[in-house]
Parts: structure tokens; C-alpha cells; sequence
């Protein structure tokens, strides 16, 4: 995945990654739809990722943790907002605890597949 663009609005407490897949769409959507393939790429690197739950309809949840090269798990979770194979895909992403409850550490992001977004304006 390479990121081509990085956009804040802090007034509304926002932040747009753009990002290439070198892949087809479907083939993007198998990652995010298969809990192992995503596995093997979400998460920083040395972080592996596990999923212990993972309904991609729309108001299905995903909750996972990344264990630390410690052996700490870092639990988190997405609420599916909208969900339309293969090309849309919208997340609410929120800290979670053990129980894969969420928990209030920050304000919980949304992110979605640029299917149905406008690609951004070109730089003045």
C-alpha cells in the first residue's frame, strides 16, 4: 500500500489517508473480507494481528489484538457503517479492552474505501 495523500481538518477532527493498492479491487476485498489474510497484513510491523471476530455487514463488528514483541495485546475493533463488495467499505475503528469492549481512550475515527469518494484536488 503506498499512501498518496494526507489531509487534516482538525476543526472537524479529521484526518483522510489516500492510499494505492498494487492489486485489483477484488483482490483488495479478499484481504479485508478473509480474517488470516488480514492477519498477515494489518498492524505495524513486529505486531501481529489476530482476529477473534469478524462480520464485514454492515453493522457487523470486527474486534482484533496486536500482540507486542513483549507479549503485550493491544485490542481494538470496528463497527462496519457500511459495507458494499467488492468496492465500498466503511469503518468505525475504537480501542478496545480484553473483553473486546470499547473503550473512551480517544475519539474513534471512520474510514472507508475511496470507491465512492472524489479523488482528491490536485495541489494549487
Amino acid at each position: 500500500m503506498t499512501v498518496v495523500d494526507v489531509r487534516k481538518d482538525v476543526g472537524a477532527h479529521s484526518m483522510t489517508i489516500v492510499a494505492e493498492y498494487p492489486a485489483t479491487i477484488a483482490r483488495v476485498w479478499q484481504l479485508w473480507a478473509d480474517p488470516r489474510q488480514l492477519e498477515r497484513w494489518w498492524g505495524p510491523p513486529g505486531y501481529p494481528a489476530t482476529f477473534t471476530d469478524h462480520d464485514l455487514s454492515a453493522g457487523g463488528l470486527v474486534s482484533y489484538y496486536m500482540t507486542s514483541p513483549e507479549g503485550d495485546r493491544y485490542h481494538g475493533g470496528w463497527r462496519v457503517l457500511r459495507a458494499e463488495p467488492p468496492g465500498h467499505l466503511e469503518v468505525e475503528d475504537y480501542f478496545a479492552d480484553e473483553a473486546a469492549t470499547r473503550t473512551p481512550r480517544c475519539r474513534s475515527p471512520r474510514w472507508w474505501s475511496p470507491s465512492t469518494r472524489p479523488a482528491p484536488a490536485p495541489p494549487a
